[in-house]
C-alpha cells in the first residue's frame, strides 16, 4: 500500500490580480502559509506561468520548480482544462467557450481546435520539464447538448461524436507517452466523459491507451446520484489523480438534479467547502489506501458559501486529517510463527 501525498492545492479558483494570488513568489508562499505541501498549476494562467517557456526549457522549469520549493510547496501537476475544453467543442458552444482561447484564433473553431490541440502538447512537454508524471485536463465534448434528447437522437449520432472525439485526442495521448505523462481526465457534467460508461467508451476507441486515465473528483459523481464510492473500486488502475472536493444534493418537490437553471446557492446540488457537504471522505480515502493510489490529494475549492481563503485553510488541515499513513505491517503479526511448509502440511492433513 502507498500513502497518499498532500495535502496539495489546485490554485486557479485563487489566481487573481491582487497581492498575494497575482505572483508565483506570492501564491506558493500563501498557499505555504496555508498548511499546503504542494499546488497543482492552470497552465494558462501567465500571471505565473509561460507555458510556452515551460515546454522548451528545462532551465525555465527548474527555476520554476525551485521558487515553489524554496517558498515550502512541491509543483503537483499542470492542469490544461480550459485548453482541453477547446479540442471538441459543439457549435451550441462556440460563442461561451471562445473566451478560453487566444484573441488571435478566437471566433475560429478550426483554428481554436488546432490552438487548443497544441497547449495540450505543450503542457505534457512542460510537465516532462518539471519532472511530473500526470497533467489533469476536460476532454471537451461534442455530443453533450444531446445528453438528454427530445426529440430523440438519431441513431449512430453518439457513436460518431466518441468516433470523432478519440479520434482529436490520439495523437494528443501518443505525445503524453513520448513524454512519459498520463492524461486525466476530469469526469465531468459538460464533458463528453462524465462518468464511467461514457470514459469507457473514449478508452475502446482509443485501443485501451495506456495514458488515457481518470482524474477523480467525488462531488462530480455526488451531483450525478453516481456511485462515488464503487467507482474507485471499478476504475482503480485509471485513477492517477484525485481532487478533494466537498458537495451536497437536496432534492425537493420543485427542482433535482439539473437544478431549475438556479445560481449555485439556489440548486439542490452544489459543492461545498471541505466538510460542509455529504461526501464520505473517511470511506474515500481509506479505499485509495487499500488500492495503492500514491499521488496526491489535491484541494479544489469551489463553494457558494463559505470565503475561498476559509476554505482553503480549512481544506489543508481537512486533507490532513484523512490521509492515511499506511501500515507497514499486519496487525496481527505478533501471533505469527515462521513459515515451516511441514507444518502447513500437518494442519492441512495433507
Amino acid at each position: 500500500m502507498k500513502t497518499i501525498k498532500g495535502p496539495g492545492l489546485f490554485l486557479a479558483q485563487f489566481a487573481g490580480d491582487d497581492a498575494p494570488f497575482n505572483t508565483w513568489d506570492g501564491i506558493t508562499k500563501w498557499a505555504a502559509d496555508c498548511g499546503y505541501a504542494g499546488v497543482q498549476v492552470p497552465s494558462w494562467d501567465a500571471r505565473f506561468f509561460d507555458l510556452e517557456k515551460a515546454a522548451e526549457s528545462k532551465t525555465y522549469c527548474d527555476a520554476f520548480k525551485g521558487e515553489a520549493e524554496t517558498n515550502g510547496v512541491t509543483v503537483t501537476e499542470l492542469s490544461t482544462h480550459l485548453q482541453g475544453q477547446l479540442v471538441a467543442v459543439n457549435p451550441a458552444y462556440d460563442t461561451a467557450f471562445d473566451a478560453f482561447a487566444a484573441p488571435e484564433v478566437q471566433g475560429n473553431p478550426n483554428a481554436r481546435q488546432v490552438w487548443a490541440v497544441d497547449q495540450v502538447k505543450k503542457a505534457l512537454s512542460a510537465s516532462k520539464n518539471l519532472g511530473l508524471t500526470e497533467m489533469a485536463t476536460f476532454s471537451g465534448a461534442l455530443a453533450w447538448p444531446y445528453v438528454y434528447p427530445w426529440p430523440q437522437r438519431p441513431a449512430g449520432l453518439v457513436e460518431m461524436a466518441f468516433d470523432e472525439l478519440a479520434t482529436r485526442w490520439r495523437p494528443i495521448l501518443d505525445h503524453a507517452e513520448e513524454c512519459g505523462v498520463d492524461v486525466c481526465y476530469e469526469i465531468h457534467p459538460g464533458e463528453d466523459l462524465h462518468d464511467g460508461v461514457t470514459f469507457e467508451m473514449f478508452l475502446e476507441r482509443l485501443g485501451g491507451h495506456a495514458r488515457c486515465n481518470m482524474l477523480y473528483d467525488p462531488s462530480h459523481y455526488v451531483l450525478q446520484c453516481l456511485d462515488y464510492l464503487d467507482n474507485i473500486d471499478i476504475y482503480k488502475d485509471r485513477i492517477k489523480m484525485f481532487h478533494v472536493k466537498d458537495a451536497e444534493f437536496n432534492p425537493t418537490g420543485r427542482q433535482g438534479v439539473y437544478g431549475g437553471y438556479q445560481s449555485w446557492v439556489d440548486r439542490a446540488g452544489r459543492f461545498r467547502s471541505l466538510g460542509d457537504g455529504q461526501v464520505d471522505f473517511a470511506a474515500i480515502f481509506s479505499k485509495m489506501a487499500a488500492n495503492d493510489f500514491g499521488g496526491w490529494a489535491v484541494v479544489e475549492w469551489e463553494c457558494a458559501l463559505k470565503h475561498p481563503e476559509d476554505g482553503a485553510r480549512e481544506g489543508a488541515q481537512f486533507v490532513k486529517d484523512h490521509i492515511i499513513r499506511v501500515t507497514e505491517r499486519a496487525f496481527d503479526d505478533f501471533a505469527g510463527g515462521d513459515v515451516d511448509e511441514a507444518t502447513n502440511r500437518r494442519m492441512l492433513g495433507i
